[in-house]
């Protein structure tokens, strides 16, 4: 094991906050309080076997022990144990994307996304980061979650992209000083027509079920396309669907990210928006949301007044391909002759076991071709915020991801989180590959519409 009290650098893709050391707080006992603490009969649960280690992205990057899952939980024990909370643990911490691939990969069933997880709650209630750090993950928290202020970015964003100047920026260099602000301008998807869903609409032919449909923040905003044929989908597939116009954020990023108070407040909002709405089940589009939504039992179990609600809301959580699965197609496909590549978000493949739902409803295209990618289980580098937090390792992770898929020979590329859909667009135009990108319900809504190949891939 590597001296675990001293920080350490890394070669290319280190991530370098200039985190400042902080002592014990109140009820504090080493590096955690008595606020869900890793809970040690989970860390407990690791024995080390190394399983994880080849699943794992920043260990694939790097080779080191403490950047690793079992690394990073032998820090967690050290906390538990009394070592107080240093630089060099919240360093490995902070390193991790919480893709969950090691979740799948453990023989032994270790829980590492709830102790990443509560982990970095007490992080961001006891760690002291750096000015710009702070100003970073402020300024993201301030934006992100908030649908009316993405609404707000819209225009100066889809002007930006029109007059040319995001390729004269990056000709230039303007930003390689600011390496999370480059990131973020790399990532950025092209802006469209916002298309408004009504609150209701109607199945199509015999009603199956009734709906609720999750809007979300980044995905409602930079993708309404994908908002709306999902709900073309489900009404086609008979299903009525409502989406409700209280809804704001999930608390997904809030909550992968160790803001436990804050995605606590956007989780009953959550719930309070769809418990009136009448529906059986309430549909997501976007892996990363619905991972979340789906653990809403434990991220309020504590709220006396909300336990049993988020509870109730969290069994009704469905992906959009769970239920297009379970109910199974009545809607006639028409032929699509392309061939496609999926590529399993994190979010839905690890954290909520979706793998094959999205592949039989593609392979019950007719025409289309699928295509599996290598080192299918390794994250695309996204991971929520993590490729503007560290854009250097989540660059490289794209960038192989990127290769392996134009590996493929695919002319369409499908994924299910709207993050993974920018990080992947971005790493492969940055490999010159002219390769379409689309969620899996756009591919559906174009084979019950009718709809060209062309559509789908003409533009990455």
């Amino acid at each position: 094991m590597t001296d675990l009290g001293m920080p350490r650098t890394r070669g290319k893709g280190a991530n370098q906050h200039g985190h400042v050391p902080t002592g014990g707080g109140p009820g504090q006992h080493g590096a955690f309080d008595d606020h869900r603490p890793p809970d040690a009969a989970l860390v407990g649960d690791c024995v080390h076997c190394g399983f994880c280690l080849p699943t794992c992205p920043t260990y694939a990057l790097w080779g080191e022990e403490m950047d690793s899952p079992r690394g990073r939980i032998h820090l967690m024990k050290q906390g538990l144990e009394g070592e107080p909370l240093s630089d060099a643990m919240v360093q490995h911490w902070d390193a991790c994307l919480g893709c969950m691939a090691c979740v799948t990969a453990c023989p032994s069933g270790v829980q590492y996304d709830k102790l990443i997880e509560t982990t970095r709650a007490q992080v961001e209630r006891h760690h002291t980061r750096s000015p710009k750090d702070r100003l970073l993950r402020a300024g993201i928290f301030a934006l992100f979650p908030h649908p009316r202020r993405l609404r707000l970015v819209r225009g100066p964003l889809w002007a930006y992209q029109r007059l040319g100047l995001d390729r004269l920026v990056r000709r230039t260099g303007l930003l390689r000083a600011a390496p999370q602000l480059a990131a973020m301008e790399s990532i950025a998807p092209r802006i469209g027509p916002r298309e408004q869903l009504p609150e209701r609409v109607p199945a199509v032919g015999t009603r199956r079920a009734v709906v609720g449909l999750l809007t979300g923040c980044v995905q409602g905003e930079f993708f309404p396309g994908v908002n709306a044929a999902t709900a073309r989908v489900l009404a086609a597939e008979g299903c009525e669907v409502v989406i409700p116009r209280a809804q704001g954020c999930c608390g997904a990023l809030s909550a992968h990210n160790g803001r436990e108070a804050e995605a606590q407040r956007y989780a009953r909002a959550l719930v309070d928006a769809f418990e009136d709405a009448g529906v059986e089940r309430v549909v997501v589009n976007a892996a990363g949301c619905g991972s979340t939504m789906k653990e809403y039992a434990d991220l309020l179990a504590d709220d006396p007044r909300c336990a049993e609600r988020a509870a109730a809301f969290s069994a009704r959580v469905q992906d959009v391909t769970e239920i297009l699965s379970e109910l199974g197609p009545v809607a006639p496909r028409h032929p699509l002759d392309v061939t496609v590549a999926y590529h399993d978000a994190c979010h839905l493949a690890h954290a909520q076991g979706v793998r094959a739902q999205p592949r039989e409803l593609l392979r019950g295209v007719p025409g289309l071709q699928l295509r599996e990618i290598a080192e299918a289980d390794l994250c695309c580098g996204s991971a929520g915020i993590y490729n503007i937090l560290n854009p250097e390792p989540a660059r490289e992770l794209g960038d192989r991801k990127a290769e392996n898929i134009v590996a493929t020979g695919a002319r369409l590329l499908v994924t299910a989180n709207p993050g993974c859909l920018m990080q992947v667009s971005s790493a492969l135009q940055r490999s010159g590959a002219d390769i379409g990108m689309a969620h899996t319900v756009e591919v559906l809504d174009a084979s019950i519409r009718g709809l060209p190949a062309s559509a789908l891939t003409s533009a990455p």
